[in-house]
Formats: structure tokens, sequence, C-alpha cells
């Protein structure tokens, strides 16, 4: 139930169209929802602004089918991420609306509302990279953001984000996703005067470690207004962006 559901139905009661029965038995399911194998937190909305989101991985097609059912029945967006096409197959038989993002293994239910807000740039290194980039993307867009892309710019060509620059200046926060030696970070983070949000994908050869050699490179950034989030966490770096991004908006 999110924030504006809920004023209706306290002014609702208020008025005496609805009874105190009835409004309890609309908010049985808050703060969370028990199914046994999973305990759906349906209060995260009015606590952070931003529904339960699934985590797909690990678990099976059923239990992300059950779970979004709850989501969806709260009257909430929904997000899966790390989906299958199994899964996506499932959603759509809870609603045909479904929006999967192959790449970016995102599941979409439902848009928000309001004006959606410009400023984010999700910027990565190579395609390789472009998986991370689109969770980051898929994130950021169903939280309420416009989001610009400006893919296949990494260091090892750097003219190609330098041909960028204008782009790179104009957006309010940048999130930046490179594998390899992680470079792309510092290099957005010393052209740019807005905070940038560092993606380390696990994309490179052996002493890349699996993402850790782009960690700690990012992590170690002479930029100083680099974040880090962890290696291929694109929908944290989506979220963070998103956040940073409300904040001009809620002035």
């Amino acid at each position: 139930m999110n924030l504006d559901r809920l004023r209706i139905l306290l002014e609702d009661v208020k008025r005496g169209e609805v009874d105190v029965d009835e409004a309890i038995q609309s908010l049985r399911r808050l703060p969370f929802e028990d199914l046994g194998f999973s305990k759906v937190d349906h209060h995260r909305q009015l606590r952070t602004g931003f529904p339960e989101v699934i985590f797909c991985q690990g678990k099976t097609v059923d239990q992300v089918k059950e779970i979004s059912k709850r989501i969806l029945a709260a009257g909430h967006l929904l997000l899966a991420t790390r989906a299958t096409t199994e899964m996506y197959e499932a959603l759509t038989t809870l609603d045909s609306s479904a929006r999967f993002n192959e790449l970016g293994r995102t599941i979409t239910i439902g848009e928000p509302t309001g004006e959606l807000h410009d400023g984010i740039l999700v910027v990565s290194a190579g395609t390789s990279d472009l998986p991370v980039a689109e969770e980051a993307v898929e994130t950021a867009q169903v939280m309420g953001n416009q989001v610009e892309r400006l893919y296949d710019v990494g260091v090892a060509g750097l003219h190609r984000l330098l041909n960028n620059h204008e782009t790179l200046i104009q957006a309010r926060v940048v999130v930046v996703v490179a594998g390899m030696e992680g470079a792309l970070a510092s290099v957005v983070g010393g052209l740019v005067d807005k905070p940038v949000v560092a993606v380390p994908t696990s994309i490179g050869y052996g002493a890349s470690f699996g993402g850790v050699a782009a960690l700690l490179s990012m992590l170690n950034s002479c930029a100083s207004g680099v974040t880090t989030v962890n290696i291929d966490n694109g929908f944290g770096g989506g979220y963070s962006a998103s956040l940073i991004n409300q904040l001009h908006f809620s002035k």
C-alpha cells in the first residue's frame, strides 16, 4: 500500500465511509506478509519511498511468481532483478503488461506516477558491461527517472568519451559501469562536478579477479566525487542515482 492509498483509506475512515474493521482488514499485511519461504515487506514503500524489489537469483520460478503476486496485490510497482525468461513468462500470467529487459535481466510491472525526472546518465566502458548497465537503467527508470545512456566509451578509446563531454556535464548524477581495470569512473569523475556512482563489473581477464581489480580501482579513485557500489550491482547503482536525483526535485 503506497502513501496515496493509505491517505485515502484514512480519510475514508475519518468521513465514516469505511469502518474500522474494514480498515484493519486492508492494513492486515503491514508491515509484512509471511509466505513461509519469504516475508514480503509491504511496509517498505512507506519507509523508504519504493517497494520491495525481488532478487530472483537463487529463487525458483514459483517463488518469484508468488512473491510478485503479493506485491502486485498490495498495489505496488514491481521490479525483479536477475530474472530469467521462464520467470518473465510466469509473471505475464499475473499481468500481461509485464516487461522483460532480457539484456538487463529485469522484469517490471507498472509505471511510476507523476512526471519522470531527468538528470541521470548511465555510462558503460564496453559492450560486455551492458547487462549491468541495463540493470541500472531499468532500476532508475521504474523509480521515476528519465535515464540517458552513453555506452562503449571506455578509456581504451578516450576520444569516444570526450566526444560526449556535453552529455556528461549536463547530467545531474552519472552511473559509470566498467570492468577490466575500472579506470573509466576516475576519468569521468575528473570531468564532471556532479556525483559519480561507480559500478565495477566482473568482466575482464584472469588478473581482474572477477571484478575485484575494478572494485579496488574505483574505491581508490583520486577523483573525489566517486562513490562505489559492489561488483555487478547495477541495481544498487541505479537505486543510489535515483535517490540522489530525487533530492533535486524535493526542494
